[in-house]
């Protein structure tokens, strides 16, 4: 295990850390740096070195890649007013704090009109790849002129992008306008229930209202965790989707995919379209008998639907796939990886499934409009290059069956001729099994942390990271913004052209915070 290299040659240029400690000093002493952006936590002045940080780093990026998610508002007031909505937020319950129980939020709802009522919706769940499938629903439905409200979690940089309407997210205005006008609603059910709102059921109410606002034609809803006590199954998705399972989030929804499946299947509701991805035998059977007892329509990948053929293009990959209602040819998905293949065959037959494909007819959607729509489709975080020179991709994987994913899709993508591995992971993931999956790709691995509280302290995840790697292979940075500076600075060695690379993992935070402090937003 190695600490980072001194570098004692003279250097007349100013020092870059030194400068980027006086913004860290200055950054720590306003009150906004201080400020939390995730649920349920205390403001933390590691918060400064991200802000700091991302005025120092994004300079060596360039321009950044992909989508651009929310900023701070430059506005004063409006950034103010954002950060106090947020810290009243984080008061309440954090996201990782579940009581069995959707009493509170049918509650707010109820009071509040019931606006989920307002518009059809299709409502996703599974372990894996539910953001990117939403998104690619997402867009579908906006390419045939549908407008459309999604709500994911969690954020990669700033807590606005959970709710998007037409495939952008939503104004900090317009995010502070519909906390306060359902504020009063949230203090009235506080005082009737033994316990407060939590922060998703909160923001589960403000996304379900603000879509009803808009008025949009139609909701792609992600569960926060689980299904049947998720505070998003107040509603009755007219198609219920249901991607990969796998092992997370053990101690609340199960030891088996077997008993996962049962807390998931529970968004599946009498006479839904269900869409499942890919399974565990056991898994499967338990949603099939779900299907079953509520009178649902089932539609499997690799039955009814698939990924007849991918191949590795520039920039993403070619498919063919086959919907439930025939085959769709050269379709560009501009997304890295098999199991992005695999998205795209649930999301397309999702899209078909709402539109009464494979029941009401059997014909395909225009094949011109999949197209556009999929070569639209972005997904902040996932695979996403925000460097080059080298190049730094992130990819915000967070158990084993994600890491075993991006693992094969760094390889296939990219063919980098050595790469770095930047992990910074929480304490309650199956943190052995995430880096066992990276081993045979990672010349080296340099573990830190990030703001959370949640975060793994980078010694216990370094301790961890030895036994699977070795101890010559680890160098461990506390700090981000030092990982990401000892990741590239052990890239470079290889030389401008070697084709080494850098690839920043283990939590969505860690992804968030990387990507601020590379240059995207």
């Amino acid at each position: 295990m190695s600490e980072r290299p001194q570098n004692d040659d003279p250097d007349p240029t100013p020092d870059p850390t030194e400068a980027f400690e006086e913004t860290v000093e200055a950054e720590t002493q306003l009150p906004q740096a201080l400020s939390s952006d995730r649920p349920g936590e205390t403001p933390t002045p590691d918060l400064a070195v991200i802000e700091a940080g991302s005025r120092t780093l994004r300079a060596q990026a360039g321009p950044p890649q992909g989508e651009q998610v929310p900023a701070r508002p430059a506005d004063p007031e409006t950034d103010r007013a954002l950060r106090a909505v947020e810290e009243e937020l984080g008061g309440r319950w954090g996201e990782t704090k579940l009581d069995p129980s959707i009493e509170r939020i049918a509650a707010l709802l109820d009071v509040l009109g019931s606006p989920q009522r307002a518009y059809p919706s299709i409502h996703i769940t599974g372990t894996n790849g539910k953001t990117s499938t939403a998104r690619m629903i997402e867009a579908l439905l906006g390419a045939f002129e549908l407008r459309t409200g999604r709500y994911t979690s969690p954020h990669v940089q700033s807590v606005t992008e959970r709710i998007s309407l037409d495939g952008s997210p939503i104004s900090a205005e317009r995010f502070i306008e519909t906390y306060r006008d359902i504020a009063p609603y949230v203090e009235m059910i506080d005082g009737q229930q033994e316990y407060r709102l939590s922060f998703f059921e909160v923001l589960t109410a403000m996304a379900f209202a603000a879509f009803a606002d808009a008025p949009v034609d139609v909701a792609v809803v992600e569960v926060g965790m689980g299904g049947t006590w998720d505070a998003t199954n107040v509603i009755d998705g007219d198609v219920a989707v249901i991607t990969p399972i796998s092992l997370d989030h053990t101690d609340r929804l199960g030891e088996t995919p077997e008993q996962i499946a049962g807390e998931k299947s529970g968004i599946i509701k009498k006479d839904a379209t269900v869409v499942l991805a890919q399974q565990p035998v056991d898994a499967a059977a338990v949603m099939l008998k779900r299907a079953v007892e509520v009178d649902a329509t089932v539609a499997r990948e690799g039955m009814e639907f698939g990924v007849l053929s991918r191949e590795v293009a520039v920039g993403g990959q070619m498919l063919t796939l086959r919907g439930l209602g025939g085959e769709y040819p050269e379709v560009f998905l501009p997304l890295h990886g098999a199991h992005q293949a695999h998205n795209a065959a649930v999301a397309l037959a999702a899209v078909e499934a709402f539109f009464g494909v494979g029941s009401d007819h059997a014909r395909t959607l225009d094949i011109d409009t999949i197209r556009s729509a999929f070569a639209a489709v972005s997904s902040p975080g996932r695979m996403e290059v925000v460097r080059r020179s080298p190049t730094v991709v992130l990819d915000a994987a967070h158990n084993p069956g994600g890491a075993r994913a991006a693992a094969d899709a760094v390889s296939e993508a990219f063919g980098f001729s050595r790469l770095i591995g930047v992990v910074g992971a929480s304490d309650d993931k199956d943190v052995r099994g995430f880096l066992e999956a990276f081993e045979p790709i990672f010349a080296e691995v340099v573990v830190t942390r990030n703001s959370s509280q949640r975060a793994m302290d980078p010694d216990e995840l370094a301790a961890i990271a030895v036994e699977v790697f070795g101890s010559e292979r680890v160098q461990v940075e506390p700090r981000l913004d030092d990982a990401l500076e000892a990741a590239i600075t052990l890239a470079e060695e290889e030389g401008e052209f070697s084709g080494a690379g850098v690839l920043v993992t283990g939590s969505v935070i860690t992804v968030g915070e990387a990507r601020l402090l590379l240059g995207g937003n």
